[in-house]
């Protein structure tokens, strides 16, 4: 496999885009990060490409007349830059089935729990550490899946784990957790770039050469 060309599409603030980006510098991974799309015009990710020379591009729903529109602007930019693989970092809009039929088991999330627990519909962001605040879990963590049409159902390629401590609020989990997204999401595309993510009954082998 060449050099893999990503795109990553991020909604808010882009620090797992920024991780990528220095990791990409330090040559971590085998892959280029050739375009980042927001639904969002004001989100900071698309400053953080801009600052690095990324090729950055705004594609909003509301500025088209249909869903399907929407998806053919899309994929129109990313067919123009040639991407083979799509990292959704913070990306707060769900990808239809036509866009995941376009790139199969070619696009992975990070999501701020341990799937499947606090995952699917709603759960996002914050939300997400509030949910683990209430329950009382005892342990939290990061996800890096494949995307499928179930909501953070996709196959997990990988996971790490850290223990809440009793006085800490949702703020402090999130800080917690981002800390583990940032390493995850990298070694996530370093395995996805040496093709070395096999999916096998829903199950994501490290493939060893």
């Amino acid at each position: 496999m060449g050099t893999v060309k990503i795109a990553v599409l991020a909604s808010g603030g882009g620090s797992n885009l920024q991780a990528l980006i220095d990791a990409q510098a330090d040559s971590a991974f085998n892959g280029e990060i050739a375009l980042v799309v927001s639904n969002r015009k004001a989100a900071f990710a698309l400053e953080r490409a801009k600052k690095a020379g990324i090729a950055t591009h705004y594609l909003s729903t509301k500025s088209f007349p249909t869903a399907a529109a929407f998806d053919d602007a899309l994929l129109t930019v990313l067919a123009a830059h040639e991407i083979d693989f799509i990292v959704l970092a913070g990306y707060l809009k769900v990808l239809s089935a036509k866009v995941l039929q376009s790139y199969p088991n070619k696009i992975i999330n990070i999501h701020p729990s341990l799937l499947p627990a606090f995952g699917g519909d709603g759960f996002y962001g914050m939300r997400v550490h509030h949910a683990v605040h209430q329950s009382g879990a005892k342990l939290s963590g990061a996800t890096v899946h494949f995307v499928t049409e179930g909501i953070d159902a996709g196959p997990i390629i990988l996971q790490k784990a850290i223990r809440l401590e009793l006085d800490w609020g949702p703020e402090d989990i999130q800080a917690a957790v981002l800390k583990l997204e940032h390493p995850l999401l990298v070694e996530a595309v370093r395995l996805y770039c040496e093709n070395r993510l096999e999916i096998t009954d829903n199950k994501v082998l490290n493939r060893e050469f």
